[in-house]
């Protein structure tokens, strides 16, 4: 039986669609599609920004310890919300996200928010390697943002304006991303 040329490159095509189901090479191939098309955190205009209503948000560390998100009162800080299980979308947001926080950290407060148990999350931290902090959301207590579909994210300014939104994964180790921070950094 003779394959012509046509049929080889098809079947040739076929198997190559189906390694990104089968293979860890299909993986790779979404994260990096992943980290390709994400994009900046959309900047909101000055007319159209919310002041969050208050910053009485209760949350657990990474050690289960409560705290409160008053302590970011009058600082820049970001929010990403993200899962372990929502695999490859929210890995490519969570390295990308690594790289700004080892430049940012002290200066702008993160908040890597999921409504996990500890171990998968853990697990997820120690292979990926992850310093920023891990924070756990606790169901059913208010929060002054709207809790979105992972990923999803804010940036909130010192003054508590909701600058930045992004529905969807965010390329936090942008160009775009750092200019705004900066911004922020200098001017309330």
């Amino acid at each position: 039986m003779k394959f012509s040329k046509k049929t080889f490159l098809n079947l040739l095509l076929i198997l190559f669609v189906l390694s990104f189901f089968v293979t860890p090479l299909g993986y790779q191939g979404k994260l990096l599609l992943n980290r390709i098309f994400s994009q900046a955190p959309k900047t909101i205009a000055k007319a159209e920004r919310e002041l969050l209503p208050d910053y009485d948000w209760r949350l657990k560390d990474a050690n289960w310890d409560f705290f409160s998100f008053e302590q970011s009162k009058g600082r820049v800080a970001i929010v990403v919300f993200w899962a372990s299980w929502k695999l490859p979308a929210c890995e490519a947001e969570i390295t990308s996200i690594e790289k700004l926080y080892r430049d940012y950290k002290g200066k702008v407060d993160f908040y890597l928010i999921t409504n996990e148990e500890r171990p998968p999350v853990e697990e997820f931290v120690a292979r990926h390697e992850i310093t920023a902090p891990i924070t756990y959301l606790i169901i059913g207590d208010k929060s002054p943002l709207e809790v979105l579909e992972p990923p999803s994210s804010y940036v909130i300014g010192k003054n508590g304006e909701v600058v930045a939104k992004m529905d969807g994964i965010s390329d936090w180790n942008s160009g775009k991303t750092r200019d705004l921070l900066d911004e922020l950094l200098l001017n309330p």
